[in-house]
């Protein structure tokens, strides 16, 4: 019996395992006090506010066909900002900007949290997205955490109960999201995808994130350059809001005219107004009834 190695292409994507822990909340929880427990979850999301050394660790641990060649393992660093750029009674929003050299700043992705949402999006394959309404009893008490990219473009959402026991509030979700930007090969369940419902294990893969808090003036660069930038970013993000308000499939092309969507809007010119962004971003859309 010859085994057939599966091929590595673009249709391949990662199941990504979200898993939020942050340490040292202590609080008591009256289990029959929602508004006290949705107080606690509201400190737990606003406690990834702040200046990081992030650290990322991941490595491959099983794979189902027996001639497939582990990657090596993967490390990166990094020095990040997370502020919270929206907030009401139930929603915020936090950016994070990465930190080069001390003075270089990247815009980095962002995370929506929505208290008890009832529309969220999915990744199906091939830079496509999903959307689904659920009962609001399926989200009753409930945190969506929608991920978008670095140019505020769908990645993936998840909704789950923020737990608080021993001092630890943590919020765990599964969902599928497309490779991240900076590699193609490494992270969590890899999967081939030719159609829904016919994923195939590629490969397993364990990941370790730390975030350690520190001076909030070691990240003044960052705070400055989101001062600077922010009111751009705020009008790409509407025009988002207004894309995914629709709520039906969106496919968004991987390049226009040679570049991908965070190329134009990091380093393009004229990209400043909404109607530019807005016919920019249209360039990349296609939606399906």
């Amino acid at each position: 019996m010859t085994l057939k190695k599966p091929h590595l292409t673009m249709k391949k994507i990662l199941k990504h395992t979200c898993l939020f822990v942050i340490l040292g909340l202590l609080f008591t929880v009256n289990s029959n006090a929602q508004s006290g427990k949705k107080a606690l979850d509201i400190k737990a999301i606003k406690a990834m506010e702040g200046c990081f050394n992030v650290e990322f660790k991941y490595t491959e641990t099983f794979s189902p066909e027996i001639d497939y060649e582990k990657a090596y393992d993967y490390t990166s660093a990094a020095f990040e900002w997370a502020e919270i750029i929206e907030e009401t009674e139930d929603k915020i929003v936090l950016q994070h900007l990465l930190i080069i050299n001390d003075s270089t700043i990247i815009k980095h992705w962002r995370q929506d949290w929505i208290y008890e949402a009832q529309r969220s999006f999915s990744y199906v394959k091939d830079n496509t997205w999903q959307f689904e309404k659920k009962n609001y009893k399926d989200v009753e008490g409930k945190w969506t955490q929608y991920v978008y990219q670095v140019d505020d473009s769908p990645r993936y959402s998840g909704t789950a109960t923020w737990t608080h026991v021993d001092g630890v509030s943590s919020w765990r979700n599964k969902a599928d999201s497309p490779l991240p930007r900076r590699e193609y090969s490494k992270r969590n369940d890899k999967i081939i995808r030719e159609e829904p419902n016919t994923d195939q294990l590629l490969v397993q893969e364990k990941g370790y994130n730390t975030y350690e808090k520190r001076a909030t003036e070691d990240c003044k660069s960052a705070q400055e350059w989101w001062k600077n930038n922010q009111e751009k970013w705020a009008t790409v993000r509407d025009v988002w809001q207004d894309v995914l308000a629709s709520h039906i499939t969106l496919h968004l092309e991987d390049k226009v005219d040679g570049k991908k969507l965070y190329e134009h809007l990091f380093y393009g010119q004229g990209y400043e107004d909404k109607a530019a962004i807005e016919v920019l971003i249209d360039s990349y859309v296609t939606k399906h009834n």
